[in-house]
């Protein structure tokens, strides 16, 4: 996926300067105390099935909400928004009974961090606003077993992912991303069927754009749910040639660290990390301040570990805006330069 892109300004920016990304948009969501009736709007008064909690389709009856929370990390100084399209695919849908609806959801969604961001972009030409679109991990695995008494059971197959993550990707695109981001993912081959799908989407169309994969590590053993510690992870999606490789989400920055120094030593990519504001509290909240949270993150950078940066679960525009400042003036990581083969 490196071709075609050398000239984007996003990969040229990020051989000039660490960038980052916004936070979390489901915590901010909660914030807002929405009810059944926020998520189900005029459109979905009569829908079969519970919505709340289907945070992707507030694009379509709350986005002024969506909106707010993207302006909230743009004022901060974010340089990168992304999409509220965590579940926005066929097969998150299905839960709602709303998996028609995948394609529309993602396009609404880019649209608004779209306009925002052009918006932050005009008054500020010289700090350029990008947007992600999010892929994210599914909620069913590929790879891991679900029946113990049929061990060769999946929840779902390579097959049906490709075509789910194909929509999305397309409708993201549709919708004005400027980057697509396969993010959160504990399951590798999930995480394959994404990037399978995707080049075929930039096969079809002839036209490529930046992509960042993001991993999550789910245990301080250092592994992803389908087993691979950080080098594994790395080598197993490396042939994709994304414009960057890193973690995100499930550990705070004190857990995170070592696997994101890691993956730096190894990775031949730009790296990336979005940790949570810590781990969940017992009420399932997060506590680390936005100025723990930013030393943390200024000493990864000072160590060199990091050329994009921001935050997970649990954190907010402060974080965001604590980070910049900790982090704004290091230099970016330096690539290792690959031998030869």
């Amino acid at each position: 996926m490196s071709s075609n892109h050398s000239e984007h300004p996003f990969k040229r920016l990020l051989s000039e300067r660490i960038l980052f990304l916004d936070g979390a948009m489901g915590t901010m969501i909660q914030q807002h105390g929405l009810g059944e009736a926020d998520y189900r709007g005029a459109r979905f008064a009569d829908w079969q099935s519970d919505l709340k909690g289907n945070n992707d389709l507030l694009s379509l009856t709350r986005p002024e909400i969506i909106g707010g929370i993207h302006r909230g990390y743009l004022a901060a100084g974010a340089d990168i928004i992304e999409t509220n399209t965590f579940n926005a695919n066929r097969v998150s849908l299905a839960d709602f009974h709303m998996e028609e609806l995948a394609g529309e959801i993602n396009t609404a969604s880019a649209r608004i961090a779209r306009k925002l961001c052009d918006e932050y972009t005009r008054a500020d030409p010289a700090k350029p606003r990008f947007v992600a679109g999010v892929l994210g991990p599914l909620n069913r695995s590929a790879s891991t077993v679900v029946d113990v008494n049929d061990p060769g059971y999946r929840a779902i197959t390579f097959a049906e992912l490709v075509p789910a993550y194909k929509q999305a990707a397309r409708a993201l695109i549709e919708g004005g991303v400027d980057i697509l981001l396969i993010e959160t993912i504990f399951d590798t081959l999930n995480a394959k069927g994404a990037i399978f799908a995707i080049e075929e989407l930039f096969a079809e169309t002839g036209a490529r754009m930046p992509v960042m994969i993001s991993g999550t590590i789910v245990d301080e053993a250092g592994r992803t749910l389908s087993g691979q510690n950080t080098e594994a992870f790395y080598n197993s999606v490396r042939h994709a040639a994304p414009v960057s490789i890193g973690l995100n989400c499930a550990l705070g920055p004190d857990k995170l660290r070592p696997h994101v120094e890691e993956l730096s030593r190894v990775c031949e990519f730009y790296t990336s990390a979005h940790p949570n504001a810590g781990l969940p509290n017992e009420m399932g909240g997060f506590d680390l301040s936005p100025a723990d949270m930013a030393g943390q993150l200024g000493e990864w950078a000072e160590r060199g570990f990091v050329n994009i940066v921001g935050g997970c679960c649990g954190t907010t525009p402060e974080h965001i805006r604590a980070m910049i400042e900790a982090v704004g003036d290091k230099p970016p990581r330096q690539r290792p330069r690959p031998g030869p083969a």
